[in-house]
């Protein structure tokens, strides 16, 4: 069974820093890309940044380029996301799955609430 735990989310002051954590098991965790997502209040869920089953290729979408990392600890089955700059538009739940489209995505874990304050 698929488990996706999110941690590490919190309240920060606009420029802060916060490293989410993504602790996945129920599947092999080294033969899948992985992602983070958010979803902001009255929004939709939206990609954020994806990375290889083996920590190549990080893809992240223009509104977090050069502001996030993610990374992987394959070792510990753990997805992570450094959190740099922050602005109030972050402010969203976050959520870890395996990286593809949203719309083929039907588990998701119960996310961690990030909140940007201005």
């Amino acid at each position: 069974q698929v488990q996706l735990v999110e941690s590490g989310g919190g309240l920060v002051q606009a420029g802060g820093s916060l490293r989410l954590s993504c602790a996945a098991s129920g599947f092999t965790f080294t033969d899948f890309g992985m992602g983070w997502y958010r979803q902001g209040q009255g929004k939709e869920r939206e990609l954020v940044a994806t990375i290889g089953s083996r920590g190549q290729r990080p893809y992240y979408v223009n509104s977090v380029k050069g502001r996030f990392t993610i990374s992987r600890d394959n070792n510990n089955n753990t997805l992570f996301l450094q959190m740099d700059s922050l602005k109030p538009e972050d402010t969203a739940v976050y959520y870890c799955n395996k990286a593809q489209s949203i719309s083929y995505i039907r588990f998701w874990g119960q996310g961690t609430q990030v909140t940007v304050s201005s």
